[in-house]
């Protein structure tokens, strides 16, 4: 009997010991693919100071990938910046719908201060959708800046991957995610102010929209409605010059973008928004 029991606890014992094992092998698989494993190998000794104990940097089974990051960079080393300005390539990865991914994506790169970039392949399969982008930049992009950003749209990194010190994959987990916009609300008046880009708005609950502009414009609307998934629904056109205009919204409409049919030059002075009937 007591042969039973020391064969029992020693299996139980090497189990705990396999686990933290293999846990201990998957943070450091890690943090040695961010750093690369020159400095991997070279700040061994100090690694295992600043992660202990390792546990503590998993979430649910898997590695806390923004933890491990912010450990890194609070105790300086992951080094982002490059000697020289350079092609930076960036991949985004999630299991999400593309064009609302892609969305998403844009606005926050644009908002952390992306606005000339190149999309240079993107790709979809069974598991995931990648876009793939590429831009000249003098550092790499900085995962908690990044991750702040992409919370205002409820997405979070659930992973990095570190190719090389020009090439990094993001994979984002969007499941509860929404344009992070102004919401139209009855009685409240909204103005949209000159800009070289679209507008895009929350109209999930609102029926009507009146727009007004200004005599200085030459406003041509161009109106779009989107769905949840940013699936197109339907476009209004106008090639006449609009001081003022009252617009239905379609019942699965999430989104509207606002915009002008040739430049949003012509809208100098901004417009308008006064939103009716609650949905």
């Amino acid at each position: 009997m007591v042969k039973y029991v020391l064969l029992f606890c020693l299996l139980i014992g090497v189990s705990f010991a396999d686990d933290a094992t293999f846990e201990e092998d998957v943070l450091s698989q890690k943090i040695a693919s961010l750093l690369g494993e020159t400095v991997y190998a070279k700040k061994i000794n100090f690694i295992n100071v600043i992660f202990e104990p390792k546990s503590a940097f998993y979430t649910n089974d898997r590695v806390n990938i923004i933890k491990v990051v912010k450990t890194l960079e609070d105790n300086g080393l992951l080094k982002l910046f490059f000697k020289q300005p350079q092609a930076l390539h960036l991949h985004f990865k999630t299991a999400g719908t593309p064009l609302f991914f892609v969305k998403i994506m844009s606005d926050t790169l644009r908002n952390i201060g992306y606005y000339r970039y190149v999309t240079t392949s993107s790709s979809l399969d069974t598991s995931a959708f990648t876009w793939n982008i590429a831009l000249s930049a003098e550092y790499a992009t900085d995962p908690i800046i990044l991750q702040n950003e992409l919370k205002k749209s409820g997405s979070f990194i659930i992973d990095i991957e570190r190719k090389s010190t020009d090439d990094w994959t993001y994979t984002i987990d969007m499941s509860g995610a929404s344009l992070n916009l102004i919401h139209l609300h009855v009685g409240k008046e909204v103005q949209l102010k000159h800009s070289l880009y679209a507008h895009w708005l929350d109209c999930s609950q609102i029926d009507v929209l009146t727009l007004k502009s200004t005599r200085r414009n030459h406003w041509y609307p161009y109106i779009a409605f989107y769905d949840a998934s940013l699936h197109l629904l339907e476009v209004l056109q106008k090639d006449k010059k609009q001081t003022l205009l009252q617009i239905n919204i379609p019942s699965q409409a999430k989104y509207i973008k606002i915009s002008d049919m040739y430049t949003l030059k012509n809208v100098k002075d901004g417009l308008i928004l006064s939103p009716k009937g609650t949905r």
